[in-house]
């Protein structure tokens, strides 16, 4: 929930923090002056281990910066993006030069969105997954000049999940990789960062086809799903080129694609892991998608079980920890800025209702 109280675009920051992030390490920086604001990659929070070129790190800011779009958009705010403005600064991954603009019904929606999207690494229903919901992902993406590919075809998408399986044995065998996921998992409530124990179940899992990710520690009761099918699809996020641009627009993209599923009712799951092991990754460009595409991402989206409690949210860290003020971006009175967070999450409240129901109605 957001504080009506905030001014300038410090409710929008606030919303925009809830963007995806490797490990929800939250690598960024802002700094928010009088028309604009600058999005900075925080090398601090780097995994090491598991990115050790940034490329995560890049896309973990990117899906921010989309997140900033949307959010600022919803208070008021047009942002034109300029990505890596300064050749000579490259942790200045972005900057966004803001005017003045009435929101939308369509920005309030859009925004709304972000409030619901979570990161379910549960297992799914056996529900399918519509094909237009998975388009309406692949058309999300495609403003930022990034594919979106669902492997939807059986003989495929075996060879994916074989490749997902050998990434998680091969890290496994990591022993830097293992010490800095035991750092950033097994979070309890009071954290401002990292995997929340009760974000993730114990143990090795593997959806249906689909290794998932060990966190250690983790405390998160599954739904009971005995019997059926897990109807989890994946999409493949990839770009032509595989430089610091193409990975900042890859992860604007995967929030775009993220938000798309959240706003059909959809469950996602970014999977990042088959991506941090150059063999893993080569094959997935090689054999997945033909040599044609560097592999950025994969999301995983499908139906949440009926049956499955809500998620507890992870943590963001408080907006001074990440945010410097060297100008002021009032623009509103604190009423108006109040009525549009209401409106925000007016909104994120009517939306769930109405897929809960959508969903009920159309369960076999």
């Amino acid at each position: 929930m957001l504080s009506g109280g905030l001014s300038g675009v410090d409710a929008a920051v606030v919303l925009a923090a809830r963007a995806p992030s490797v490990h929800n390490t939250q690598p960024w920086r802002l700094v928010v002056g009088a028309d604009r604001v600058d999005v900075v990659a925080d090398g601090g929070r780097l995994l090491v281990a598991a990115d050790p070129d940034g490329r995560e790190l890049v896309l973990s800011c990117g899906a921010l910066v989309h997140h900033l779009r949307l959010a600022l958009a919803a208070y008021g705010w047009w942002a034109d993006v300029q990505r890596f403005p300064d050749p000579q600064d490259l942790t200045l991954v972005a900057r966004l030069w803001l005017r003045v603009r009435p929101p939308s019904a369509q920005d309030i929606a859009e925004a709304a969105a972000i409030g619901r999207r979570q990161s379910d690494r549960r297992r799914f229903s056996s529900w399918p997954v519509p094909r237009e919901h998975l388009e309406s992902m692949v058309d999300a993406a495609a403003p930022q000049g990034v594919f979106a590919v669902p492997v939807t075809d059986a003989g495929m998408r075996m060879i994916l999940t074989t490749i997902i399986a050998d990434s998680a044995g091969l890290q496994r065998r990591d022993s830097e990789y293992a010490d800095e996921v035991i750092a950033w998992s097994g979070r309890g409530r009071t954290a401002a960062d990292g995997v929340l124990a009760g974000s993730v179940a114990g143990g090795e899992r593997t959806h249906g086809d689909t290794r998932m990710r060990t966190f250690p520690g983790g405390r998160l009761v599954e739904p009971d799903l005995t019997g059926e099918e897990d109807g989890g699809q994946l999409l493949v996020i990839a770009t032509a080129e595989d430089d610091p641009l193409s990975w900042l627009r890859a992860g604007e993209a995967s929030s775009a694609a993220l938000l798309a599923a959240t706003r059909a009712g959809l469950a996602t799951c970014p999977l990042s892991q088959p991506l941090e092991v150059e063999e893993t990754r080569r094959l997935i460009r090689q054999d997945v998608l033909g040599g044609l595409a560097r592999p950025q991402l994969i999301i995983r989206v499908g139906w949440a079980a009926t049956s499955a409690q809500p998620l507890p949210w992870s943590p963001r860290r408080p907006i001074h920890d990440f945010t410097e003020m060297t100008g002021t971006t009032e623009r509103t009175e604190t009423t108006e800025r109040t009525e549009t967070t209401e409106r925000i999450e007016t909104t994120e409240r009517t939306e769930t209702t109405e897929r809960t129901e959508t969903t009920d109605r159309s369960a076999p």
